[in-house]
């Protein structure tokens, strides 16, 4: 079965997220919307788009979106089989959260790492 497949996102926490979402703009020149962060799309070495994203953004360090985690950071994995892979976790003594979201973006499920941190696992929608 295969698990992960690549990175869908990274999000992390901020003192001031609307100053470092500005910094970010301003000086690395990231497209950040509204909501916070930007999606990058994937390209081939020739620049062709290839279908997938990888999100960044910054979220308010006040955000409870990273519980039970205590890390100011979460990275999304994109995997090609979330239902198969929340159980073989399970099966295997993992700590998954037991919520499964399912939405227009795609299935979403959680596990925390023997650290603490909470990982997310992301099944895109078909063609992503």
């Amino acid at each position: 079965m295969k698990r992960v497949t690549g990175i869908g996102g990274i999000m992390f926490k901020a003192k001031d997220a609307p100053a470092l979402q500005a910094w970010y703009k301003r000086h690395l020149g990231i497209d950040v919307q509204a909501w916070g962060g930007t999606a990058f799309s994937w390209a081939d070495e020739d620049g062709k788009p290839t279908g997938g994203t990888t999100v960044w953004s910054i979220h308010s360090d006040a955000s409870d979106q990273f519980a039970p985690g205590k890390a100011a950071f979460m990275v999304n994995y994109r995997v090609h089989d979330l239902h198969a892979l929340v159980a073989a976790l399970k099966a295997e003594g993992c700590n998954v959260l037991d919520k499964i979201d399912d939405s227009e973006y795609g299935k979403f499920a959680w596990v925390i790492d023997p650290e603490g941190n909470k990982v997310e696992l992301w099944e895109p929608p078909e063609g992503q």
